[in-house]
């Protein structure tokens, strides 16, 4: 505002002109002292205060007067001799400037510098790493041309051997492992035909103790029907002795040695008849057991077979498995360390893209803070200059007044003064 620049312009006037004011009383020489400045108030015009002036040896008087008819209605009081006038101050300027700011600036600024710091950290590491991996390539390929320029009396190391002689381990170990593996499962299919075998030997043996007990109960059933008939001719003879000894006691007396002889032949007959059932029925029952007792042997030792068969056919398939879950394992394994090489990679590459970005960015910010600084120290190399010009210009005016006439000391300070002042009304605007 129009107050403002007033205030402002008054301001640098009075520390400018108080800064320098010099005693020079003591050589004879005019005394300048007092203030350039005060009230300039609300007029434009209206340059007021007072310029206060003393000679100090020479006359002893009192020269007071002001010059605020430059402009203003207010004319300078009288000054003080040889001393400095009282500085006037704007009330204005001592007002607090309200000024809308945006209280998350200085915390997206300080985020921002957070970041910009984190980025250069990032890519300060990411640069050592780089010069360390340029410094590992320097070293292998120094290394390298040692190894190749070496004669043929020093040790000389062919990577393509090596590797080609690795493959052909590897192409050896897999060639073995797969010989094993045919070698298992032609056992294991060697297992499964005895196993089949086994189990028709036992089938067919199940089947011949069905058949054996299907004969013993016939069998059985044969000495059943000729132990009844043994029970039905001993009943029968049991009835004809009673009946010879019926007719023995009520007969009409028949010959003794005709009874003797009857009686002998039946006995004879029945004994013989006894003693054939039970022969024939022992030898039924002891080969019955002989066969049940061979066909139960058989069944153990078949029994046995089928266990450690079943046992050698356990012991193959958890080999197998083992096997397979090794193979499962290690494809795992090759498809794991792809994918995180894989994801390794593209998490470099996305780094380096960002890394880029970053690095682009933090240019163009370095490139735009160059041109500001560059544009402020043209600035203040303009400003020094003309700072130094008027300077100058000051101390000519100021020498010109020292060495001049003190008559025409009145003249010489007003045309300063307007000479001042024009160039700071001119400045401000």
């Amino acid at each position: 505002s129009e107050k403002h620049k007033e205030g402002a312009w008054t301001s640098l006037f009075s520390c400018s002109f108080l800064s320098g004011a010099q005693s020079l009383g003591t050589c004879g020489r005019i005394s300048m002292g007092g203030s350039y400045g005060g009230g300039y108030g609300c007029r434009i015009g209206g340059f007021g205060g007072g310029y206060g002036g003393g000679f100090g040896s020479i006359g002893g008087g009192v020269i007071g007067g002001g010059i605020g008819s430059f402009g203003g209605p207010v004319r300078g009081g009288p000054g003080f001799p040889g001393g400095i006038q009282p500085v006037q101050v704007d009330p204005t300027l001592l007002r607090p400037v309200h000024v809308d700011i945006d209280p998350q600036i200085q915390q997206v600024k300080c985020q921002e510098k957070e970041q910009i710091k984190t980025l250069n950290n990032q890519f300060a590491s990411f640069i050592d790493k780089v010069r360390f991996l340029e410094q590992q390539n320097k070293v292998l390929s120094t290394k390298w041309e040692l190894l190749q320029q070496q004669g043929p009396s020093g040790p000389r190391k062919n990577l393509d051997v090596i590797f080609e002689n690795y493959i052909q381990n590897l192409r050896r170990r897999l060639e073995s492992l797969l010989g094993q593996r045919g070698q298992l499962e032609s056992e294991l299919q060697n297992m499964r035909q005895y196993v089949e075998e086994y189990k028709t030997k036992y089938e067919e043996e199940i089947n011949r103790r069905t058949a054996a007990e299907n004969e013993f109960v016939v069998l059985k059933k044969d000495v059943d029907c000729a132990y009844m008939t043994k029970v039905e001719l001993e009943a029968k003879v049991g009835a004809l002795t009673d009946e010879i000894n019926f007719l023995r006691y009520t007969g009409v007396g028949l010959a003794a040695h005709v009874d003797l002889e009857v009686r002998r032949q039946y006995e004879q007959i029945a004994q013989n008849s006894r003693a054939e059932a039970e022969a024939w029925y022992q030898s039924r029952y002891e080969e019955l057991q002989n066969t049940a007792g061979r066909h139960g042997d058989s069944l153990r030792h078949t029994k046995i077979e089928i266990q450690e068969l079943t046992r050698n056919v356990q012991r193959l398939r958890a080999e197998i498995e083992n096997v397979k879950k090794q193979n499962h394992q290690l494809q795992a394994a090759i498809a794991e360390a792809e994918e995180r090489g894989e994801m390794a990679l593209k998490d470099a590459r996305r780094k380096l893209e960002e890394l880029e970005c970053a690095l682009s960015k933090d240019k163009e910010e370095l490139a735009r803070l160059l041109k500001e600084y560059q544009e402020l120290l043209n600035i203040k190399i303009a400003l020094d200059v003309e700072i130094a010009m008027y300077r100058k210009l000051l101390e000519g005016e100021e020498n010109r007044l020292c060495v001049d006439n003190p008559s025409n000391v009145n003249v010489c300070e007003y045309l300063y003064t307007v000479f001042s002042a024009e160039w700071l009304l001119a400045w401000v605007s």
